[in-house]
């Protein structure tokens, strides 16, 4: 009796056995699926950039000269006006008190001058009428001769001709005349150049860079200053071209700045660059900031999250269980009653980690993780779910490295 127990137990310990092996080939391999679900889904284009104003100002000089005086530095906030940097000015100093003097010997000598010798001029004018008068009746009377009448005639003539010079001359003195507009105008070039000597800010803006010390002989092609102007900040992103189709303007963004990562900030896409760069096979991208944070600072390295489409309820799946075919088409591993399907999908959003599928899935379908593995339509295949594609999406993306500047 126990010999025949003995052999029922060997005999079920052999079908066990055989069981155990044949087992994974009747039920299949096991391989890592993903369960589809339905969920949000944000497509995005990862890069890096730098903070760069709209606009940079160059400051010079119009005068070639010395700094005596330097007046601001690198990260001075200016306005339009400020002082930046003094030049040596003791000549147009001394040209400027030269026309002012000018000037007000004209007003204070030369012309009360000019008026008081016509004034002279038209006495003796009157004088030499009278005496000519005179004369003309005393020679009717035949009272003098005529010789004598003839040179008062003629000093009558000679005291007409000396008023209207003297009138000409204080006329070319009078207020706004000539004389005094030129007198005026050259006191105002000298004005013009000392004020040069004071090298001022344009623009409202932060100084970046400087190149001026007191003792440097400037001149006039040499930038000495060079300021940020204020406005709206924008940060330069180059991405890969193959993005270019899904980036347009307007789009949102978020931004985080090397140098503190806990704090981002919102960004738009404002402008996207008509030309590919065909060394690195990019193209240019700007967002303009409009709420700036007080710590950005210009050439600052951002990364940069930009929003291409939103999706707040799809069908989305993990790239790798996909393998792209033309267009807007893949194929896909679906475990359907335990076999593998080969299934084409057609795709919507397309992100780095996770792609919208707008036909061909539903929620609840099962996908095997790798869109390539080697087996044939109909295997059957024991599905080991793996992390759902949010979560693998969410995995992926703390994985990803922006697109390097070069």
């Amino acid at each position: 009796m126990k010999r025949r127990w003995g052999l029922v137990l060997i005999a079920c310990l052999a079908f066990a056995g055989i069981v155990w092996l044949l087992l994974p080939k009747i039920l299949g391999p096991k391989l890592s699926a993903y369960e589809v679900t339905a969920r949000p889904l944000v497509q995005t284009v990862v890069a890096t950039g730098r903070v760069a104003a709209v606009s940079r100002a160059q400051v010079g000089s119009t005068l070639t000269g010395v700094v005596v005086e330097r007046r601001v530095r690198e990260g001075d906030r200016v306005q339009p006006g400020d002082a930046l940097a003094v030049l040596r000015s003791e000549d147009l100093e001394a040209a400027v008190r030269e026309a002012e003097a000018a000037l007000a010997a004209l007003q204070e000598s030369t012309r009360p001058q000019a008026y008081a010798a016509l004034r002279e001029a038209e006495s003796m004018l009157e004088q030499a009428r009278r005496e000519a008068q005179r004369r003309r009746e005393l020679f009717d009377r035949r009272a003098i001769s005529r010789e004598e009448m003839e040179r008062a005639i003629q000093a009558e003539a000679t005291a007409r001709a000396t008023t209207e010079r003297a009138r000409l001359e204080a006329q070319s003195l009078s207020t706004g005349n000539a004389n005094e507009a030129v007198a005026r105008a050259r006191l105002a070039n000298a004005q013009a150049q000392l004020e040069k000597t004071t090298i001022r800010a344009e623009v409202a803006g932060t100084v970046l860079t400087r190149n001026a010390e007191p003792g440097d002989l400037v001149q006039p092609s040499r930038v000495l200053f060079e300021i940020a102007r204020e406005g709206d900040t924008e940060v330069l992103v180059p991405l890969d071209e193959k993005n270019l189709a899904a980036l347009a303007i307007g789009q949102p963004a978020m931004c985080i700045a090397d140098a503190y990562p806990s704090r981002p900030f919102p960004a738009t896409v404002s402008f996207i660059a008509p030309s590919i760069d065909p060394q690195r096979g990019t193209v240019d991208v700007r967002l303009r900031v409009t709420d700036v944070p007080e710590f950005l600072r210009e050439d600052m390295t951002v990364s940069v999250n930009v929003e291409t489409g939103r999706r707040e309820r799809s069908i989305a799946v993990p790239n790798d269980a996909m393998l792209p075919q033309d267009g807007d088409r893949a194929e896909l591993w679906v475990v359907v009653d335990g076999r593998a399907e080969r299934r084409e999908v057609m795709l919507g959003l397309r992100g780095l980690t996770s792609t919208e599928v707008t036909a061909g899935l539903q929620a609840g379908d099962i996908v095997l993780a790798d869109g390539d593995a080697a087996i044939e339509p109909g295997t059957r295949v024991r599905a080991v779910l793996d992390t759902s594609p949010a979560q693998a999406a969410e995995r992926a993306t703390r994985n990803e490295a922006p697109i390097p500047m070069d």
